[in-house]
């Protein structure tokens, strides 16, 4: 199976957390932000596990085109 699936961590200058994940391609790419290290952790162990509900308790939003548009210029 093609894709990538990762969920990645970002501490941001502000003190906050910038979570996103792939779920198999560019267009499928989420972004989310909280203020509390916990929630980071139940993520991350969650995704690891593959816990089914390790996305429960944040709103994700789809930013699949700003990605796609950002692979695009480095692969052009």
């Amino acid at each position: 199976m093609e894709g990538s699936w990762y969920v990645q961590v970002l501490l941001r200058d502000d003190n906050t957390y910038q979570l996103e994940f792939r779920d198999g391609v560019a267009a499928e790419h989420y972004q989310t932000r909280t203020i509390a290290q916990e929630k980071v952790l139940t993520v991350m162990l969650g995704w690891a596990a593959g816990k089914a509900d390790w996305k429960d308790g944040f709103m994700w939003n789809n930013i699949g085109s700003q990605v796609e548009a950002d692979d695009a210029r480095h692969q052009g």
